[in-house]
């Protein structure tokens, strides 16, 4: 009898405690913030961080189509690498609102695997038409080695090409660094010369920057890209100014505009992923002198991306039809 007592006093002084312990508890859990210290803050969500990165621009209704085209190297993985693609992609970016597109495949007389006829056929089935085209054939690293007949036949052949495809411009893209003024002054003379043959034909030939060409220098002081420019016959060849690799290259192109005038046939409006994504390039500045430059044609080039391919080119055909400082055509 008396350990019965002992037990239910010691559990009586038990129960005391544990209610104590509830109160305390729940003292404890109604003052603010017991609850938030332990609650965990929900991730953004991940489509934040895309737009963050880049804003694809708005695009403006009824906006005012322009005429403006696109260098199809920008959807060469699209394309695929042996051009199985090419049929699709002509058919999506003509439905953008590209007007014309400047080639980057031209080999054994085909284009993207279509004969010159094919391509402008498919081409004008949606809409565009082929402007221009990157191509060329590089002389001997010894100039003096160069086949020259080799050359001009293969030369002959590309021009019929690229006439019998509807272009008006060819272009090459560039060239292996000459080593030597003596060398440059070699890839002059023979510029003229495509030149001398695209103009008997209708046609006007170009060369396309990088940035190398702004940087490599010459004994003499000379500037590899200035020495083209004063070196070459305005009446033979323009060029196709790459503005963005200009700018990499640490010269500015509303500068060469003025230094340059009239030279510029062809803009390669280009960026560092989609146009007006970096805020590197001034192109509202570019655009106020495009008439300094002579230029005519306008070509989107698009080399890396923050969207798939497709929607990169469509992204920078909008940057451009909605910006204000860029003109409906200037081919007029």
């Amino acid at each position: 009898m008396i350990h019965c007592i002992i037990i239910i006093t010691k559990f009586k002084k038990k129960m005391k405690s544990l209610k104590s312990i509830i109160v305390l508890l729940a003292i404890a859990i109604a003052m603010p913030g017991f609850a938030q210290t332990k609650k965990a803050v929900p991730p953004a969500p991940p489509q934040l961080k895309k737009t963050i990165a880049f804003t694809p621009p708005r695009v403006v209704k009824d906006v005012v189509s322009k005429n403006i085209g696109l260098q199809l190297y920008s959807l060469r993985d699209d394309i695929g690498g042996n051009s199985e693609n090419i049929n699709d992609i002509i058919v999506k970016t003509g439905k953008m609102g590209y007007k014309y597109v400047e080639a980057a495949n031209y080999s054994n007389g085909k284009f993207y695997g279509l004969t010159p006829e094919e391509f402008k056929t498919k081409l004008a089935a949606n809409g565009m038409y082929a402007l221009s085209s990157h191509t060329g054939y590089s002389l001997a690293q010894d100039v003096s080695k160069t086949n020259w007949n080799d050359v001009w036949a293969w030369w002959d052949k590309a021009i019929a090409d690229h006439k019998a495809a509807g272009m008006k411009f060819i272009v090459v893209a560039s060239i292996p660094v000459p080593e030597t003024l003596e060398g440059l002054q070699a890839y002059c003379d023979y510029f003229n010369k495509i030149g001398e043959k695209c103009n008997a034909a209708g046609l006007k030939f170009g060369y396309h920057n990088h940035h190398q060409e702004f940087e490599k220098k010459y004994p003499d002081g000379s500037v590899m890209y200035d020495y083209m420019v004063t070196n070459t016959d305005p009446s033979k060849v323009f060029f196709e100014m790459d503005v963005y690799w200009a700018m990499m290259g640490h010269r500015s192109p509303v500068e060469l505009f003025k230094k340059y005038p009239g030279r510029f046939t062809i803009l390669h409006i280009k960026d560092e992923k989609e146009l007006g994504e970096s805020g590197m390039v001034g192109f509202d500045a570019i655009f106020n002198n495009i008439q300094t430059a002579g230029a005519k044609y306008l070509i989107v080039e698009v080399e890396r991306y923050n969207l798939p391919p497709l929607e990169s080119v469509k992204a920078s055909l909008d940057y451009l039809n909605n910006a204000p400082f860029v003109k409906k055509d200037y081919s007029k």
